[in-house]
Order: structure tokens, then C-alpha cells, then sequence
């Protein structure tokens, strides 16, 4: 009867003020949990400082930002002191934080200040050292020279570093003294209204001029450079050196891989390889980063601690795994030496020293804590890393890795389990431990690649996995072994092996390069999306309870948010090319000029690269045929056509480019033209063309860079040419 009373009972409806409340109750819970977590939150706030000051439309003043660092950090401590709530606590920490990221980008860019070559590029000869090989660019190789003179430079205006493309010159090693002639000029400002500043990256790198080389190069007489100079030239002339020895035991086919991922040096990569890791999603596994640190130092803290145990008098006496964890150390230092310590490779040094540090001090070696720890240092000795995109992808990824460790469930140790039930539970667990890792990092890492490069691999996933066994067992071990004994000639076996495992690898990112549809061009989104996703992944990864999945569709926002509508066409920044658009392809007016820039705007707006045409070029001007979706012609020779053919350009064009300086009288068939000239591109720099039901309406990159160090165009100060 009571089962039948039970039964019969309507059921309980709780009320909307109950839910309400118990939802208060787990958000005030939560809230109170997380307090304890604020710490994470730190490298958050003080990465959008230092990201805010790199954007800042005009150059703030550093006794300003001192002061705001001040009054927020006397706040904070007021608040402490007086036991205010921490809903008021947190906020001014996190803000003192934040302006504290400002202050130290600030610090950072007057400390690096160096003189930057202005005007047009002209030829110059050059005297210096040459410090690195660097990786190569468009044009081929490129060197990092410490230069000693230039022509037409007064001591004081010389460059602290330039930076020259070699073409088919011989490439000297690093901490040779040489003599050249170059085409030198100031760095490069973005290829497009908006999109990446290389003259931002040159500034922070005391690079004050880039350009190609003319002629051969030949050996100098120079005095002794400095003796930090000498110590980083002679670091580098190693590298050189062990780069060739390693690119000669592995063969040109797998050894230019090789040796980029020891020493940092591409010079030997090709162009197909190049294309094919990235559109297979394993351009990663070429730059030197974590993945690369992490093989590596956890490879010799394995076997250390192994060799430790397998000798029971030293098991017995010594702690084998602090052992392990200081020659993991040494390892991860010493192949941040040799890798040249590029970027992704001082970020992931100090990831992984600060984990190995964690155990000699009994801490938990991967954790959150470690991680906000090591971003700190990151960026607070290098705050200018916050606005690049390795940075950015390599922190998120790091982050979701180490939050899906944390909340990833830690098996049941057996006891006397038969080797054939054991192997394949671990085979599987490492499987699903695998798969897990690589489908979180590249989510993790989504956002910044469809933002900055533009490009989905879409088969990223399965040509991870399907690397990953080579990489983490076969190519970075023996690449390791193979390095350390390669200077008393015994590495060439090891070598060898590791060498297989390149080739294995790249012929598994050519068989998903191949497949239908690997690469995607996804448009960029506006510039404040990106924070807004990288909030949400924060959120994902840093909060504790059921409230972090707030963070999914912020997570997301990039690849939802709606994408405005693409310009017409594209003008390089000194009128030598342009592009325009023609439905979802990127027509280029001169497919053999400036090729990186046409394809980076064409990108970045979600188009294609066309290989097709709708203009005819002679030697000096471009014009539309018929068809051609937007009526533009292009004068790209530097002399100004004369008013005749002036006039001819302005009968059958919408846009008018010229190249060279303006004409001394504007022809009268050109009054409803839009005529641009060399005076435009110097003020404004690259240009986006919309079109509009009342004309055109020109968008321009230099006002976007704002007056800032690295922006400002300059007039160069000369002294008479030698």
C-alpha cells in the first residue's frame, strides 16, 4: 500500500526561487574556490598590459605608467591592509597586473632603441661581422650582421643590427668580418592596412635596416668587435658548424630537417617540404619550441633517473630522480644554447627549467602554478613576446595541456596484472592520452592560426597522431644522442636512424598535404575578437566548476564572428603591385612582383591567390583588359608617365597608380579619377580600395600603426658617401 501511495504521488516541482538560489549558492562556491587561483590569472592580465601598450595608437609616457602601477599597487595593498573584500582585492591586483605588462613593454622599447635607416632604399656599402644566419625569407638566405660602417652613415646613425638577403652569394659563417654592397632601407611596415607589423618585430631586435645584397661578399679587415659580440658569434659559429655536420651524416633529403630542429638553422629546408608540413598541420614540429624542449629534457630525465635505478648501491643512497631532474636541466639549457634560443625556444626553456626546478624543490612539476610562473618570466624580460603569435599559441596550448592533465583521471595501479592485459590497457591509455593532447592543443591553438596565418589544416589531427610516435620516439632522441656524440665523430648511427624517421615523417605530411581539401583560407577577424576568444580559453582552462564553460563560446569567437566585406584591391606600400579581388580569388596586376605581400593580403581576406590574370603588363604599366573586375591600371615604373599616356591610364581606369612622384600637371581627362602617387604611399603607406555608391573609399596602413618608435618614417642622416 505504501509503494502504491509512493507511486501514486505527483511529483516534486521545485520552485524558480529554489533554482535561482542554488544556482547563486555554486556561483558564490565557485567564486570562493577560484579566489585561491587568482595567481593564474596574473601572466593574463600582465600579457594584456604589455599588448595594450604595443597597440597604443601614440607612445605613452613611462613616469605615467609608473604612476598608474604605483596608485594601483597602493590601492591593492590598502585594500589588504583594511581586510576589504575580495571582490575588491582581486580586481585591483589583477589591474596593478595589467599596468604593470604596460610599463614593462615600455621599459623594454626604450632599452632596445636604436638608430633605424630612413628614406627610400638605396645601395650602400657595408662593413660589420656577421652574427647568424637567420631563417630565410622569400628571397632565400638571410644574415644578422653587427655592422661596423655604412656608407652615407654617420657613427651615431648607423644601425645597431641590419639584416641583408644573400641570393646566390656563398652563405659566410657566423663571426666572419665582410664587405658588401646592399640595397638597404628601414624595415618593412605591414603588407596591409591592419595586418602584422615586421617593423615592429626589427625594432625590438635593434634591426634598423633590411635589403638585399648586390654584388659578391667578400672578407674584411675589422677591429675586434665587443666581447659579448665575440661570445655570441662564436655560440653561432658552432651552430653553423654542427648544422653542416648534421645536414652531411643525414643526407640533403632528411638532413635539412635535421638540423633545423637541433640547431634552429632552415636554411636547407625546401620549399615542397616547407609547404607540405604546413599544410598537413606539422609546420610545428620545425620550429623550435616546446614539443621539442619537452622530448628532449623528459628523454634524459628518463634515462638518468633508469640509470640510477638499475644500479642499486647509487638507487639506495642518492635521490634519483632530483638527479634526473638537474641533468634535465642541464639538457634544456644546453639545447637552448644550441638552438640559438630563438623565441619559442627561451619560452619553452623556461617552461620546462621551471618544471625541473619544481622537483628539485619537491614540487608537482606540471601544474597551472608552474606555468603562470614561467609566463611571468617570460614576459617580464621579454614583454614585447605578447603581441606574437607564437607566444600566443604556445601559451594557450601549454595551458589547455596542463589543465587537461589536472582533470585528466589517474588510473588504478594493478597489482600482478599478466603482461598481456597490461600492454594493451597502457597501449590504449597512451592512445587515448595521445589523441586527447593533440585535439585540445589544436583547438587551443585555432584561434591564433585562423587570425594570424589565416590557413586550417584540416587534417591536423590524424597527421599528428600519426607523427607523434616518430617524433617523441625516434626523431628527437636520436637527433639528441646523435648531436652529443657527433663532435668525437660517433654520431653518425644514431643520425642515421633519426634520419628515417624524418623521412617517414615527411612522407606522412605529404600524403595529408595530397588529400582533398588539407588547407582552408579563413579570413581574419577584427583585432578585438581574438582577445575575446583568448578570454574564453583562459576561462576553459584557469576556472575551477561547472561556470568555465562560459568560456566555450568566447573560445569560438573567431572562427563565428561575422567577417566584413573584402576590399576591392590591394596597392603594395611604395605602388610597385596591387591585386584585386574577383569573387572569393586575389587577381594579382604583376604575378612576379612582391608575390608575399599580394598572397599575405589576399590571406588575410579570405581569398585565393589567383593564377590567372585580367591585366596586361608591358615594362612599366599595367592595364585592364576586358573583364577585369575593377578598372585600376598600374604606372610601376619609379618614372612618372608623361601627360599623354597619363591621360590614355585615367580614359579606361576607375583607380590610377603611379609609382613615381606626382605630375607637375594632372591631365584633365583624369579629374574623376582616383589618382595615387609615390607622395601617397610615403604618408600612408599600403592601401585597401572599397567601393562605394559615392566613390572609393581608401583605407590606409600607416594612420593604423599609430606614432609609435618603429612606425615613424624617417629621413636619414647622412654624412658625405664614401
Amino acid at each position: 500500500m505504501l509503494g502504491a501511495e509512493l507511486a501514486e504521488a505527483p511529483p516534486v516541482v521545485t520552485s524558480p526561487r529554489l533554482s535561482w538560489r542554488a544556482l547563486a549558492e555554486s556561483a558564490r562556491a565557485q567564486l570562493s574556490t577560484n579566489l585561491e587561483r587568482v595567481f593564474l590569472w596574473s601572466p593574463v592580465a600582465f600579457g594584456l598590459g604589455a599588448a595594450g601598450y604595443l597597440e597604443a595608437p601614440a607612445e605613452p609616457s613611462v613616469w605615467i605608467l609608473a604612476g598608474v602601477v604605483l596608485a594601483l599597487t597602493a590601492a591593492w595593498w590598502t585594500a589588504r591592509r583594511w581586510t576589504a573584500t575580495p571582490a575588491l582585492i582581486v580586481p585591483l591586483s589583477l589591474l596593478a597586473f595589467g599596468a604593470a605588462g604596460g610599463l614593462a613593454a615600455k621599459v623594454r622599447s626604450d632599452r632596445v632603441a636604436a638608430p633605424l635607416m630612413g628614406g627610400e632604399r638605396v645601395v650602400r656599402r657595408v662593413e660589420g661581422f656577421v652574427i647568424d644566419v637567420v631563417s630565410p625569407g622569400a628571397g632565400g638566405t638571410r644574415l644578422l650582421i653587427a655592422p661596423a660602417a655604412i656608407s652615407g652613415l654617420s657613427p651615431e646613425a648607423t644601425p645597431r643590427r641590419i639584416r641583408v638577403t644573400i641570393g646566390e652569394n656563398e652563405t659566410p659563417a657566423p663571426g666572419q668580418a665582410v664587405r658588401l654592397k646592399a640595397m638597404l632601407g628601414q624595415p618593412p611596415p605591414p603588407a596591409a592596412p591592419g595586418s602584422y607589423d615586421f617593423a615592429r618585430d626589427a625594432w625590438f631586435d635593434s634591426i634598423g635596416g633590411v635589403g638585399f645584397v648586390i654584388g659578391d661578399i667578400a672578407a674584411a679587415r675589422l677591429d675586434p668587435p665587443p666581447l659579448r659580440l665575440r661570445i655570441s658569434m662564436a655560440v653561432n659559429a658552432f651552430r653553423w658548424g654542427l648544422a653542416q655536420r648534421i645536414l652531411t651524416r643525414m643526407g640533403p633529403s632528411s638532413g635539412g630537417i635535421g638540423a633545423a630542429m637541433v640547431t634552429g638553422h632552415e636554411a636547407w629546408i625546401s620549399e615542397d617540404q616547407t609547404e607540405a608540413m604546413r599544410a598537413s598541420g606539422l609546420a610545428h614540429i620545425l620550429s623550435i619550441s616546446g614539443l621539442h624542449m619537452a622530448i628532449v629534457g623528459g628523454f634524459v630525465f628518463a634515462a638518468v633517473r633508469l640509470g640510477v635505478a638499475a644500479w642499486p648501491w647509487l638507487a639506495l643512497r642518492a635521490p634519483g630522480k632530483k638527479i634526473a631532474a638537474s641533468a634535465g636541466l642541464i639538457a634544456v639549457l644546453g639545447y637552448l644554447v644550441i638552438s640559438g634560443a630563438p623565441p619559442p625556444a627561451e619560452r619553452a626553456g623556461i617552461t620546462a627549467s621551471v618544471a625541473f626546478l619544481a622537483i628539485l624543490f619537491d614540487r608537482r612539476a606540471i601544474t597551472l602554478h608552474g606555468l603562470a610562473l614561467a609566463a611571468l618570466l617570460i614576459l617580464a624580460l621579454k614583454p614585447e613576446t605578447a603581441g606574437e603569435p607564437g607566444f600566443q599559441m604556445s601559451f594557450a596550448a601549454t595551458a589547455a595541456l596542463v589543465a587537461l592533465a589536472e582533470s585528466w583521471p589517474q588510473p588504478v595501479k594493478e597489482i600482478s596484472t599478466p603482461w598481456w592485459i597490461r600492454w594493451p590497457q597502457a597501449a590504449m591509455t597512451w592512445l587515448a592520452a595521445s589523441v586527447a593532447a593533440s585535439l585540445v592543443a589544436g583547438l587551443a591553438t585555432a584561434p591564433f592560426a585562423m587570425q594570424h596565418f589565416n590557413r586550417v589544416a584540416v587534417w591536423g589531427l590524424p597527421a599528428n597522431l600519426a607523427v607523434a610516435p616518430l617524433s617523441s620516439f625516434v626523431i628527437m632522441p636520436f637527433l639528441a644522442i646523435g648531436t652529443l656524440l657527433e663532435p668525437f665523430g660517433l654520431g653518425a648511427p644514431f643520425l642515421a636512424i633519426a634520419g628515417w624517421g624524418v623521412d617517414g615523417m615527411v612522407g606522412i605530411a605529404n600524403g595529408f598535404a595530397d588529400a582533398h581539401g588539407a588547407q582552408r583560407i579563413v579570413a581574419s577577424a577584427p583585432p578585438q575578437v581574438l582577445v575575446v576568444a583568448f578570454l574564453g580559453l583562459m576561462i576553459l582552462c584557469l576556472w575551477r566548476g561547472s561556470l568555465r564553460w562560459i568560456g566555450a563560446p568566447m573560445a569560438v569567437a573567431v572562427a563565428l564572428w561575422p567577417r566584413p566585406a573584402p576590399p576591392d584591391a590591394w596597392i603594395a606600400n611604395d605602388g610597385a603591385t596591387a591585386a584585386v579581388r574577383s569573387g572569393d580569388a586575389a587577381v594579382l596586376l604583376r604575378t612576379d612582383a612582391k608575390r608575399f605581400g599580394a598572397e599575405l593580403w589576399a590571406r588575410r581576406r579570405g581569398l585565393e591567390p589567383a593564377t590567372w590574370s585580367l591585366y596586361t603588363c608591358d615594362k612599366r604599366i599595367c592595364a585592364p583588359a576586358v573583364g577585369a573586375p575593377v578598372g585600376l591600371s598600374l604606372a610601376w615604373s619609379r618614372r612618372t608617365p608623361d601627360a599623354e599616356t597619363l591621360a590614355g591610364l585615367c580614359v579606361q581606369s576607375e583607380v590610377v597608380v603611379i609609382r613615381g612622384s606626382a605630375p607637375e600637371r594632372v591631365p584633365p581627362l583624369c579629374a574623376e579619377t582616383v589618382l595615387l602617387t609615390a607622395e601617397d604611399f610615403a604618408r600612408g603607406g599600403a592601401a585597401e580600395l572599397y567601393r562605394r555608391p559615392d566613390g572609393w573609399r581608401i583605407v590606409w596602413a600607416q594612420p593604423l600603426r599609430g606614432d609609435r618608435p618603429w612606425s615613424r618614417l624617417l629621413t636619414p642622416a647622412v654624412t658625405s658617401a664614401r
